[in-house]
């Protein structure tokens, strides 16, 4: 499997404290933490934390319907599970309304906040009311390039721009001349990365297509009048699951011989590279995202664990998925893991 890699190691940076009554798993010097840490240890090799219930949110930018976000939810709710963590799960694609439901968590109390920062301007003053409450706050998925600015704890996903660069390289060593960028979110920092990376490694051309991800036939119209217009096009590029499969059937329909290629997957797309209908995918490991922020989330709490040092995201991708390995990624799709 081609894989890129982070352009530094990943560090993990543990902060112990052992004052006021804290006790950490990692060990604090007494008979009673030594106890505690057994007995927390003996409980999660049981396979489910005895630490007491705490309430976490995730607050998402998903748009409805978007099987990518349906694998985060559910890495998310196995981590919860383990963790014995109360989720609170909520999402909305307007950049304002996330705010909202960010303040509606800052309001409940919540013991912690994972949240995407597909639009960074409009997240910032939730986020610093969040940490101004106590509250930890990590992200993951999008906002690779902006967590550390608003003071989050860490970071799980990819680096956009660098899945985008890998994706132009395959590009070239498939023979392709001419791609079309299909962003389906105006405004979203990460898929306009995506794009950009693209452009930068692709040797061919590259055009920028913009459609309302939410509504799928204007989609699937939209790149058709392209594909009708331009037949020099010969790679349609999406930035999702969903909008690969549509665009597949927009090929048909304009009578263009072009390849779809995409990045994220889901059980269908899988499908679609067995077939041959899809040339390859980029996966960044949503489930893995999910899992990730809420166990992080868990491990701050308790241990006081933070992963990446404050300084280094957490990377779950890029890998590339296409006929030489997809049978191997075939069953976890299956199980809704990847």
């Amino acid at each position: 499997m081609e894989r890129t890699r982070t352009r530094s190691r990943r560090t993990v940076a543990v902060v112990a404290a052992c004052a006021a009554g804290l006790l950490m798993v990692s060990g604090c010097a007494s008979a009673h933490g030594g106890k505690a840490a057994q007995q927390r240890a003996a409980a999660l090799a049981a396979g489910h934390a005895n630490t007491p219930r705490i309430k976490i949110a995730m607050i998402t930018h998903s748009a409805p319907g978007d099987t990518f976000w349906d694998l985060v939810r559910k890495g998310a709710q196995t981590a919860a599970s383990k963790d014995n963590v109360d989720l609170i799960y909520a999402s909305d694609p307007n950049s304002a309304n996330q705010a909202n439901l960010v303040q509606n968590a800052i309001d409940q109390k919540v013991d912690g906040i994972a949240v995407t920062l597909a639009d960074p301007n409009a997240m910032k003053n939730v986020v610093a009311e969040a940490e101004k409450k106590g509250i930890p706050v990590v992200g993951l998925n999008a906002g690779e390039t902006a967590w550390q600015s608003e003071k989050l704890l860490e970071f799980f996903g990819q680096d956009e721009s660098i899945a985008g660069e890998a994706f132009g390289r395959k590009l070239n060593s498939t023979g392709a001349h001419h791609d079309l960028c299909v962003i389906h979110e105006q405004g979203n920092v990460s898929l306009e990365q995506r794009c950009a990376g693209i452009k930068k490694t692709f040797k061919g051309k590259t055009d920028i297509l913009y459609v309302n991800g939410a509504d799928m036939p204007s989609v699937k119209s939209t790149i058709t009048a392209k594909l009708q217009q331009d037949h020099s096009i010969d790679v349609v590029a999406t930035l999702g699951a969903p909008f690969a499969l549509t665009a597949v059937q927009a090929v048909s329909d304009a009578g263009s011989k072009a390849k779809v290629a995409t990045f994220d997957l889901n059980q269908d797309l899988v499908n679609g590279i067995k077939a041959g209908s899809i040339e390859f995918a980029v996966d960044q490991q949503p489930y893995l995202q999910g899992y990730l922020a809420i166990d992080g989330l868990w491990l701050y709490k308790y241990n006081g664990n933070f992963s990446g040092g404050g300084t280094q995201p957490v990377l779950t991708g890029p890998a590339f998925v296409d006929k030489s390995n997809v049978a191997t990624i075939a069953k976890f799709a299956a199980n809704g893991t990847r």
